[in-house]
């Protein structure tokens, strides 16, 4: 039997070291070797490579004993001043961008409203850019001291080689989305979907912070999901990840816009029930502002019979697909998180309700949780992804991505 790559063995120890320290720091040296398991020498020299490259600073404090002796503790954080980073995130009609250091703290966050749907891949990275360079204005940052863009956008994204094969946003054609808008700041720039972006911030800043495993389902114009697994995105063989929306309730069922029958996303996405209200003539378009799912939503809290048992069906379509999930992958949390979460006193009951239809022996092992993001949260977590991948890189390069 081979050996390991003794390179691979190194890139995968200094990434769980800056894992520890980016989540739990201040620490020292036994502690992350104890929460590693790598051998106490073995983290004295990656922390001692990482000081010696700026990425990590080391911080000198007195004895925790009152008024005892004794040597100083050496406590380690991440030096947030080693590289800054933009954070971008799309929707139908706004963007969001935040600046963030190492550490992913945020120097500024902007949101620039618009309708972006309509326009050409060409037109919309222009905007990136232009919001990006504003947003640096007000963090008194300038271009040259961003190391990468993170863009989260939803749609079929193939986060790897930066195309999206189909957005809401940028339209039905594949786009080489990250070369557009890298040949215009000549930046670095990532794409990512939404479910994941929502996954890495719920690992860098919420609710996945201090779990090595967990997923998340994300509810909005379109249903996501992203699974980390042992602190690492997964991402399918392809590089575009899970599809949850587009798994099947049945072999008929309602016409998605993937040109599909029965998918979930056509029930419990936000389109999907803003189509299903259309069809059977429940939305009024000179009564909903241009926000067809918020003005449903107000009516159905409000008593709307027929509205509310069109968002009980979505909760527990929506549920059922989560017990798939749990069955499948028995993730130790899964988070439901998005705009969809609006509507979270008609949609949570009949989704937990139907979650439950899972294997005895699995009920209750996975704890679902329900964190509603903020634009904020979500450019950070577009930060975070290009954060990653800083550290990531020797890593990703021997699994060949």
């Amino acid at each position: 039997m081979k050996t390991a790559d003794p390179e691979l063995m190194r890139a995968i120890n200094r990434f769980h070291v800056i894992d520890i320290i980016r989540r739990q720091a201040p620490i020292a040296r036994v502690e992350i070797a104890d929460r590693t398991d790598l051998s106490r020498a073995t983290v004295s020299a990656i922390t001692g490579a990482l000081i010696e490259d700026g990425l990590v600073n080391a911080v000198h404090v007195g004895p925790t004993d009152n008024g005892a002796r004794g040597r100083p503790r050496v406590l380690l954080e991440l030096n947030g001043a080693a590289y800054h980073v933009a954070g971008v995130t799309l929707s139908a009609d706004r963007l969001c961008v935040a600046i963030t250091d190492f550490k992913g703290a945020s120097l500024a966050v902007q949101v620039h409203e618009g309708v972006l749907v309509g326009l050409t891949p060409e037109a919309i990275a222009a905007r990136i850019c232009d919001a990006v360079l504003a947003c640096l204005a007000t963090s008194g940052r300038a271009l040259p001291d961003i190391s990468a863009i993170g863009i989260g956008l939803p749609g079929i994204i193939d986060g790897v080689s930066g195309l999206c094969h189909w957005s809401p946003v940028l339209g039905p054609e594949p786009t080489p989305f990250a070369a557009l808008v890298e040949a215009r700041l000549g930046i670095r720039t990532v794409i990512e979907n939404e479910a994941n972006l929502v996954a890495m911030a719920e690992h860098w800043f919420g609710q996945g912070r201090f779990l090595r495993s967990f997923a998340v389902v994300t509810v909005n114009d379109m249903l996501g999901l992203a699974m980390m697994i042992d602190g690492r995105l997964y991402r399918g063989a392809q590089g575009i990840g899970m599809e949850f929306g587009h798994t099947k309730l049945s072999a008929g069922g309602l016409l998605c816009r993937c040109g599909q029958h029965g998918c979930l996303d056509s029930v419990a996405s936000d389109a999907g029930l803003v189509d299903q209200a259309r069809a059977i003539g429940a939305l009024d378009a000179r009564v909903c502002d241009g926000q067809p799912l918020s003005s449903l939503t107000m009516r159905a809290l409000a008593g709307d019979a027929t509205l509310e048992a069109l968002f009980h069906r979505a909760g527990a379509a929506l549920g059922l697909g989560i017990a798939n999930v749990i069955n499948l992958l028995n993730p130790q949390r899964l988070i439901v998180s998005g705009a969809g979460l609006r509507a979270r006193a008609l949609i949570e009951q009949p989704l937990l309700a139907a979650a439950a239809a899972t294997l005895p022996q699995l009920r209750g092992t996975t704890e679902i949780v329900f964190h509603p993001w903020t634009d904020e949260m979500l450019a950070l977590g577009a930060a975070s992804i290009v954060l990653r991948q800083i550290d990531e890189a020797p890593w990703a390069v021997h699994a060949g991505r």
